[in-house]
């Protein structure tokens, strides 16, 4: 049963993907995707297209920006600091793209910040390149938050009065 159904879902992507037969199936009957990929091509002003296809993707509820510094969620393993800095170039002059990288394997961790000149250029970036692809991904723009003190002292365990400790990561040790 699984088998069969896969194989008509296949054969119904096949037929969709052809250009001989997509003139025959209704845009409707594929998806808001595919409907998105096939209009995605006649004109755009953005630099990297939206995944809200349909309507306007500018949310009039977000807050102002405080500071030029713009937190970058959702990049894909394979961004470079090169690639975030094509991305986000466009919308003004970018003091800093720095992707967050793992320290043993050299990887990108999926975020990473951009720093412009101005505020009003940051704001540009966020609503521009906010819920855009970028290699491939969804990506986020939001303002930077700053950077929280670390403490310095570990918090330690506290022991009742029989002689039992616990620790709050582990549970009950004797």
């Amino acid at each position: 049963m699984a088998l069969s159904s896969s194989l008509a879902l296949r054969r119904f992507l096949r037929a969709a993907a052809s250009p001989s037969s997509s003139s025959s199936l209704p845009l409707r009957s594929l998806s808001p995707f595919a409907a998105y990929c096939s209009s995605s091509s006649s004109s755009s002003s953005s630099p990297t297209p939206s995944i809200f296809p349909f309507g306007d993707d500018t949310p009039a509820d977000l807050p102002p920006l405080t500071t030029p510094n713009l937190f970058v969620s959702g990049l894909s393993r394979l961004t470079t600091n090169d690639k975030l800095r094509e991305a986000f170039s466009p919308f003004g002059q970018l003091i800093e793209a720095k992707v967050i990288t793992d320290r043993i394997s050299g990887r990108s961790k999926g975020f990473g910040f951009v720093k412009y000149a101005t505020i009003e250029e940051a704001d540009k970036a966020r609503l521009g390149m906010n819920a855009k692809f970028l290699d491939g991904w969804v990506i986020f723009v939001d303002p930077a938050k700053p950077r929280e003190p670390r403490s310095s002292n570990p918090p330690q365990p506290q022991t009742s009065e029989d002689g039992i400790r616990t620790n709050k990561t582990i549970g009950w040790c004797g």
